[in-house]
């Protein structure tokens, strides 16, 4: 059983990785990226898709951010809107930090 705090905020130096559970794709047919596990799918929508190719384990949260910010430079106020989806897709399990 792990220890970790599931409930702890998601902060600027968190470290997402993408669940082992998981593999993270573009699929061509659903025109999207999507996550693949065991019983299924998970079709993400463009930010989330954006958000989660970042994803690696070795970037924080603050270098997501600032990668997409310069990426989408019209886009005010998504530092937040990533954090909460960071927060979200470890709920759904699909990061761990």
């Amino acid at each position: 059983m792990s220890s970790v705090d599931q409930t702890a905020a998601i902060t600027l130096e968190s470290v997402p990785a993408l669940n082992r559970m998981f593999r993270f794709q573009w699929e061509k047919a659903q025109d999207c990226y999507v996550l693949l596990y065991p019983e299924g799918m998970v079709k993400l929508n463009g930010p989330a898709g954006e958000v989660l190719a970042l994803v690696d384990g070795q970037r924080t949260a603050a270098d997501i951010i600032q990668t997409l910010q310069a990426k989408f430079p019209d886009a005010e106020g998504i530092d937040r809107d990533i954090l909460d989806f960071l927060g979200d897709a470890r709920e759904q399990l699909w990061i761990s930090l």
